[in-house]
């Protein structure tokens, strides 16, 4: 907090720096004496009839009243990282994206409109990486009619909490009557030492077309539409990884997308039955040493919050959160 000579708190912020990341400290319980002080820190996505908006990095929305404020000010960027690789959102926002691919695509600017017969979010949303030629509300009719004519709910896929990340277009959206469905943190790691990790691999098989019996374990594949095998054998070099189970379920499979020097882990399930004997472990580790024999360096996943097997898991492996993303639906009347 900026801090006068006095030793006074001091709110250096206005509604011009509306896009900038700030720190700012304000008070709860106003209304009576001795209200506490309490933090936000985050992107600030509106200032408007005395009442701040806050985006932090989960993609939480903070409302503060512009009366309580103690102390504000503008804010570098997150810290580089100490650990594993760099990487800019731009760029780990189109390796994903390139390794879960729509059978149906279209740009509208430098948004891409993707669908693939409403077989997962992520292959049937907007994913805007810059500006769409038009203003944005224009650009969400036209996204919302491009979905409409393919009879499936319209979806935009934004992120928070890295450089260069959309909050903006994040408050756009709720101004403009979408709703957050979803929310998963992007995580990335270096890729050695997930292949030199103490594992069983010798009875991970690996292969390059996704088989029958790797699809029944896959927890998506009962309610999956036909765009299921394209969506999921897209990408550079796509590898998947199965532990023979009992009768024809493997106990465990996963995914590996191998795309210059980035790996992305998708599709890492075990059978509930056979959880906590380092399976999971081995699929990670079995495709990580593929990913590195293709000169890959770095790795990347998606996981969901409430994940907390996963998370500990992949914590564990040197996963660090790079950035949240989230889909927003359009709520229709």
């Amino acid at each position: 907090m900026e801090i006068t000579g006095g030793g006074r708190l001091e709110v250096r912020i206005t509604g011009a720096d509306v896009g900038k990341r700030v720190s700012v400290r304000y008070v709860t319980d106003s209304a009576e004496p001795g209200g506490k002080f309490t933090d936000a820190v985050g992107v600030l996505t509106s200032w408007d009839a005395g009442v701040l908006l806050i985006t932090r990095k989960s993609g939480e929305t903070v409302r503060i009243a512009e009366s309580s404020l103690a102390a504000g000010k503008v804010v570098p960027g997150a810290p580089a990282r100490r650990r594993g690789p760099s990487a800019t959102f731009a760029e780990l926002a189109r390796a994903t994206a390139r390794a879960w691919q729509p059978v149906e695509s279209e740009p509208l600017g430098e948004w891409t409109l993707r669908a693939a017969d409403g077989f997962t979010r992520r292959a049937n949303s907007a994913l805007p990486l810059g500006d769409p030629g038009l203003p944005v509300a224009e650009a969400l009719t036209h996204v919302r009619a491009w979905y409409a004519a393919r009879k499936l709910p319209a979806y935009i896929q934004t992120a928070t909490g890295a450089e260069g990340t959309q909050e903006l277009l994040c408050a756009a959206l709720d101004r403009h009557g979408w709703h957050r469905e979803v929310s998963a943190e992007v995580r990335i790691a270096a890729l050695a030492p997930i292949g030199d990790l103490d594992a069983d691999v010798s009875a991970v098989r690996l292969s390059r077309t996704v088989e029958e019996p790797w699809l029944r374990r896959y927890q998506r594949f009962q309610e999956a539409g036909p765009a299921v095998r394209s969506v999921l054998a897209s990408g550079p070099s796509v590898w998947f990884a199965s532990v023979t189970g009992t009768g024809e379920v493997p106990a465990a499979i996963g995914r590996l997308v191998v795309d210059g020097r980035w790996a992305g882990f998708m599709a890492v399930e075990v059978d509930p039955d056979q959880r906590r004997r380092g399976l999971a472990t081995s699929v990670m580790t079995a495709l990580a040493r593929q990913a590195l024999d293709e000169g890959a360096s770095a790795a990347w996943l998606q996981v969901e919050a409430d994940n907390d097997g996963a998370r500990a898991l992949y914590d564990g492996m040197g996963f660090a959160s790079h950035h949240h993303y989230h889909h927003y639906r359009w709520a229709e009347a």
